[in-house]
């Protein structure tokens, strides 16, 4: 008899399934505890070696850390990648600010460690660059990006750029393999 009550689902068997609905909302609830974590981890990883590169290497020559392949050199980019858009400082301001926005949202129904991770990366990175936006000169939403990472032959960028960067690839790595954000497996 409780193997059909199961089959058909009468309300004993209901409760058998909310049984089940505790055991993974803790599961969400770490994902969304490991994105914040990542988060803050690129945030703040960022922010000091922006504090570092003010303090130390503005209005200084650029370091050599590999020869002529990399270097550390503090410019301010009131663009974006490249330096492009340097007239639409306010539109990446609001830009990062609605990225940030989605992935909060997103994390509420967050159950895969992969995508936590990957959104983390972005959302840590996504705030590193606000806050120079917000914070830095020539004024509110208006800030240029220090940026230091100087390899040869390429644009100089930060710990954020890299941290959104890696989370960009990683986001495109699990839609490929089709695994989402909820933690479903899909093959199509």
């Amino acid at each position: 008899m409780a193997e059909a009550e199961s089959v058909i689902g009468t309300p004993d068997s209901a409760g058998a399934d909310e049984s089940a609905v505790p055991e993974e909302r803790p599961k969400g609830k770490r994902k969304i505890a490991a994105l914040f974590v990542v988060a803050l981890f690129a945030y703040l990883l960022d922010l000091g070696s922006k504090m570092i590169v003010v303090e130390k290497l503005e209005g200084r020559e650029p370091i050599k850390v590999i020869g002529d392949l990399l270097r550390f050199e503090a410019i301010r980019n009131p663009g974006a990648a490249f330096g492009m858009g340097e007239a639409f400082t306010i539109i990446f301001t609001c830009i990062a600010a609605v990225v940030i926005v989605v992935i909060i949202r997103l994390a509420r129904k967050l159950y895969s460690l992969p995508w936590a991770l990957a959104l983390g990366l972005l959302l840590g990175g996504a705030l590193g660059n606000l806050t120079d936006r917000i914070f830095r000169s020539p004024g509110v939403f208006e800030g240029a990006v220090v940026d230091f990472i100087a390899p040869a032959h390429f644009a100089v960028f930060n710990l954020a750029d890299s941290a959104i960067v890696c989370g960009g690839i990683l986001i495109v790595i699990l839609s490929f393999r089709g695994l989402d954000p909820d933690g479903t497996v899909h093959k199509d």
